[in-house]
């Protein structure tokens, strides 16, 4: 199957395998820098997830939840040093209504994602940081990640009892702000790591921490075309802050026309 590209405007079919491979995002990274990048996808209405009754947890919804796009979104954690996630992940890992267990998938399909990491000189699978001033995280659901470097950013006031609770798990806590975990703190914690890449796939909370201290770099979105609506939703994007101003960098049509991956930049200048 394949995607018709209408940013660059060649109106060229490509396959839909290692479309954004060939991006190599641990690559782009100027010399001591790191490459931040988001991914989401998305209804026409904009919900990203629904709020699911029996678990109390925002999931995507299956309406717009697809393997095309999945595939896509494992290309994006392959090229991953690290990936930022949220202690709401580990919540509903617990729960066992999360995703995945944090791609890079180990399916079958996937295999060729392990052998490219491999070929890139990558660890077999990124790192992970989690961004929790709370500490509400199940322990279990931590240990769950194998064979990874596991950080928590976290507060200066954080709860002492579950910091020691983490640490004794084999998790790292860094200080990444004072009453909040500070965007700022994030992407100097991820320089001073030397992590070149760093994949974000936590909700709107911490994409506003991000994008409100101006470290994100890019957004791939995907739109799948949908209506939704329902009265309790998240967006990509929920809260105050100040206009950010983006550009769109490539766009593709699937070729079935029920959605479209869509790539941006964002400007370093707020709107």
């Amino acid at each position: 199957m394949s995607v018709q590209c209408l940013l660059p405007a060649t109106g060229n079919f490509k396959p839909l395998r290692n479309l954004y491979l060939h991006y190599n995002l641990h690559q782009q990274a100027a010399a001591g820098d790191v490459l931040i990048y988001a991914n989401y996808i998305a209804s026409l209405d904009g919900r990203i997830s629904l709020r699911d009754d029996k678990t109390e947890e925002f999931a995507v919804p299956e309406t717009i939840g697809n393997k095309r796009d999945w595939r896509l979104y494992q290309e994006l954690a392959a090229q991953a040093d690290v990936m930022i996630t949220s202690a709401r992940y580990f919540r509903q890992l617990d729960k066992g209504c999360a995703q995945d267990l944090l791609p890079v998938g180990q399916a079958p399909e996937y295999a060729d994602l392990a052998r490219w990491r491999a070929e890139q000189g990558l660890k077999a699978q990124p790192d992970v940081v989690i961004v929790s001033a709370s500490l509400d995280i199940p322990l279990a659901a931590v240990q769950s990640l194998q064979q990874r470097r596991v950080w928590v950013l976290t507060i200066k006031e954080a709860d002492r009892s579950r910091c020691k609770k983490l640490e004794g798990i084999g998790v790292t806590l860094v200080q990444a702000g004072d009453k909040q975990v500070s965007g700022q703190g994030i992407k100097a914690f991820l320089i001073a790591q030397a992590y070149r890449s760093a994949y974000m796939i936590a909700g709107p909370a911490v994409h506003r921490t991000l994008l409100g201290a101006g470290v994100l770099n890019r957004l791939f979105l995907t739109t799948h075309f949908s209506l939704l609506g329902q009265n309790t939703f998240h967006t990509i994007l929920q809260g105050d802050m100040q206009p950010v101003k983006t550009a769109l960098c490539s766009l593709y049509l699937d070729v079935n026309r029920e959605q479209m991956f869509a790539q941006y930049e964002i400007k370093g200048d707020q709107a």
